[in-house]
């Protein structure tokens, strides 16, 4: 009998594309369903102490970014050759890193701005947001991912700064960036002079809390799964 050759066939798996919807979920996700502040309920800590006012509620968000971004980035590339047992001193290495630039930078270019944010640019290093997402992600996912799983976690993160930063500032002072928005509380101008006066509570960190409270509610209120059962 004649022997026929058997051709191997070679299955090509479809390469998935850099924005797949799979992808696109890590970035998502995090601004909504899965927001770090609102649903697992992490970065606590800053949005009580510098949303007093938007706009460092604003630099503290591309902060996270810039550091959560590129340290997935560079846990994923270092995961093969990582010990197990010194895995969190890496992680805290390259988060220090990556703070250091970051205040280095602000102090050059925004040192009012850096002097007022203070201490809470070190404490990114210990952002449970950043560590949780090296541990949780960037040690078992490729470079891409890893980056999307960042830039989405920290725009989730940064999301709610900013809202919170907005209504903390616009209700306790009036103003928004800085500039009056709603009138001149001494001449009584705008809004004043109908007997608006500003919500002294609201630049307090209490309020912080409150508003984010207000947030997880409306959340919960507009998807019902989010409501945890007793």
């Amino acid at each position: 009998m004649a022997e026929v050759a058997e051709k191997e066939e070679i299955v090509k798996v479809p390469k998935e594309p850099l924005f797949s919807k799979k992808n696109r979920k890590l970035m998502t996700d995090p601004l909504t369903d899965n927001n770090p502040v609102t649903i697992q309920v992490l970065g606590i800590c800053s949005a009580l102490a510098i949303t007093a006012q938007l706009k460092p509620s604003i630099v503290m968000a591309v902060s996270v970014m810039f550091v959560l971004g590129l340290g997935n980035v560079v846990i994923s590339l270092m995961r093969n050759i990582i010990p197990s047992k010194i895995r969190i001193i890496v992680q805290l290495i390259v988060v220090a890193t990556l703070v250091i630039i970051v205040d280095q930078v602000l102090k050059a270019f925004a040192y009012t701005l850096s002097k007022e944010l203070s201490v809470f640019i070190g404490l990114i290093i210990t952002n449970c947001i950043i560590m949780g997402r090296f541990e949780a992600f960037a040690l078992a996912n490729g470079p891409w991912k890893s980056f999307l799983d960042g830039i989405g976690n920290a725009a989730g993160y940064g999301l709610i700064l900013i809202i919170v930063g907005f209504f903390r500032e616009l209700l306790g002072s009036g103003t928004l960036f800085g500039f009056k928005v709603l009138g001149d509380s001494v001449e009584k101008t705008g809004l004043y002079s109908i007997g608006y006066e500003n919500n002294g509570f609201m630049v307090l960190p209490p309020m912080a809390l409150i508003v984010v409270g207000l947030i997880i509610w409306v959340q919960r209120s507009n998807n019902k799964e989010l409501i945890e059962e007793n």
